[in-house]
């Protein structure tokens, strides 16, 4: 079982670096549960996804470049974000904790169905809250142009 999931911003997700394989994840996660595939023709891209439900956390390769690794969905209640339990925070005290650490909030949606999501674009960051919980939240490789996905060295 995954101890306390690390969020680390635009670099990867616990030992897990952007830019790693699907072969990298499952030596360091096992298994997913569900492996799915997803095109959107109106972004131009194509997604294979391995969800992992039981941890928490579903992690997404791009199929158009030789599947790396580019973004992450977290709803593990147990996950760390600069040393804090990241889902125990309300909206104002994550907020405040990515502030503290250098990062503006520079978005903020409430959708019809009742969910809210603020956005933190300058590291590639969503979190989405329902009912003033944080429920979700994702975050990946910065996009600077059409097709090009900024990967860590």
């Amino acid at each position: 079982m995954l101890n306390a999931p690390k969020i680390k911003l635009l670099q990867g997700f616990c030992s897990l670096n952007f830019g790693a394989s699907i072969e990298e994840a499952i030596l360091l996660f096992g298994e997913p549960e569900e492996i799915q595939n997803i095109d959107d023709d109106v972004l131009n891209n194509s997604s294979l996804i391995a969800h992992y439900w039981d941890l928490g956390f579903s992690l997404f390769f791009e199929n158009h470049f030789n599947k790396h690794f580019y973004s992450v969905e977290i709803d593990n209640k147990e996950t760390l974000l600069f040393n804090c339990k990241l889902f125990t925070l309300n909206e104002k005290e994550l907020i405040q904790l990515l502030l503290q650490n250098g990062h503006a909030l520079s978005d903020k949606e409430n959708h019809p169905w009742g969910e809210k999501r603020i956005s933190f674009d300058s590291i590639s960051l969503d979190c989405y809250f329902e009912h003033n919980k944080l429920v979700s939240v994702n975050y990946g490789v910065l996009d600077s142009e059409p097709n090009f996905n900024y990967f860590p060295s």
